[in-house]
């Protein structure tokens, strides 16, 4: 076990874990990417509610919600982590996991402070509702990243997220990956973007995507409504094409983006320690590590002594 706040040693921990060749792409990176990003994508600024202080996704109003469909995976490799250094946070650990994957693919280096606490419980949870819907448009896009606090080229820059992972029918309602390598942090993203024919494709779930066959890799590549709207919006489209145009000009914006992205909802002194209520009352609170085996309550257990359908759903949510 390291020392408390050797934050140093963790992160190498988690270097050494992106490498899954069981799973996706052969990297759990980009889905660290999108669990940093989900734990703090709930804040808002009118109420000053939301963000990664507490890790809310441990519990299931969060965890369960459909938005974060598939983030159990992500959670459940940060266990390992987790048991070596028990003494890290979940909302320290998550975003920078985050971070760390981002920059380990290529990406850029992502200013990063620790002291997040955890939740003792769920009493202080946003609501559901918060994180974008992949099927809407622009005004839609504007709606959900306004609140947080983001400008157009902001959010036009965070999309470039997309040049990493790929979508699960059975978690989004979505197919496929955007890039042709889905585990290297490039530009590629906003090229392809205009630089292709995209047509509409009807899943067998009735979602509606938008796809490209890229015969020199014979992949077939695909991009969201949402995608689709930063081109069909002249404002976003400028920024598309500066990104496309100007690599270091968008690692540059993404960068300062993520970092104020994992901030969002923190108040820090000027020597950085955190003074949100919760961490001047609890201090560097640590939620304790999950079990290995899930409980089954009795209410969610089936007449044969096995989890229900809603309970396995309820578990699976933990995770």
């Amino acid at each position: 076990m390291s020392s408390q706040g050797n934050f140093d040693v963790v992160r190498k921990d988690i270097v050494k874990l992106l490498k899954q060749p069981g799973y996706d792409d052969g990297s759990i990176g980009p889905v660290l990417v999108r669990l940093a990003w989900h734990s703090s994508g709930t804040y808002d600024a009118e109420t000053d509610t939301g963000g990664s202080n507490g890790a809310g996704m441990r519990y299931e109003h969060e965890g369960g919600d459909p938005a974060n469909a598939g983030l159990q995976h992500a959670r459940v490799f940060m266990e390992s982590i987790k048991t070596k250094h028990p003494w890290i946070t979940y909302s320290d650990l998550w975003t920078l996991a985050g971070v760390v994957a981002i920059q380990e693919m290529d990406g850029p280096e992502i200013p990063w402070q620790g002291g997040r606490t955890d939740f003792v419980d769920d009493s202080k949870l946003s609501p559901r509702g918060r994180l974008p819907d992949a099927t809407k448009g622009a005004d839609h896009l504007r709606w959900i990243f306004n609140r947080m606090g983001f400008n157009d080229r902001e959010i036009v820059a965070l999309s470039g997220a997309h040049s990493l992972g790929r979508c699960h029918i059975d978690r989004s309602g979505f197919e496929g990956q955007w890039v042709n390598n889905p585990t290297r942090f490039s530009n590629q993203y906003y090229r392809l973007l205009l630089s292709r024919q995209w047509k509409t494709k009807t899943l067998p779930n009735g979602v509606e995507q938008f796809f490209h066959y890229d015969e020199d890799s014979e992949t077939e590549l695909m991009m969201l409504p949402s995608d689709m709207a930063l081109l069909a919006d002249d404002t976003f489209k400028q920024y598309v094409e500066l990104y496309a145009k100007d690599k270091d000009v968008f690692f540059e914006d993404f960068a300062a983006v993520f970092a104020k992205l994992i901030e969002l909802g923190i108040a820090r002194d000027a020597q950085g320690r955190i003074t949100n209520t919760d961490n001047e009352k609890g201090g560097y609170r640590s939620a304790p590590k999950k079990k290995d085996a899930p409980t089954v309550r009795a209410d969610i257990v089936g007449p044969g002594g096995e989890p229900s359908k809603k309970g396995k759903d309820k578990i699976r949510a933990r995770l």
